[in-house]
């Protein structure tokens, strides 16, 4: 399988489209979600950022082979 700039772009390309669903669909439901973000503490959102990033990493790395 061949790797680089498009394939990025790809995947890059997916999540927006992902997130766009949600924004369309649930337009209320983002808001709040949103909005309660900016009371949550800065750790927390590291945390849950650093997670996700874990689990996206393993993911790819787990269908990749």
């Amino acid at each position: 399988m061949s790797s680089g700039p498009g394939e990025f772009l790809s995947a890059l390309g997916l999540v927006l489209a992902i997130e766009g669903i949600f924004y369309a669909a649930f337009p209320g439901f983002m808001k709040r979600m949103l909005a309660s973000l900016s009371v949550q503490p800065e750790q927390g959102l590291r945390l849950a950022g650093l997670i996700s990033l874990v689990a996206g990493v393993l993911i790819v790395w787990m269908v990749r082979g």
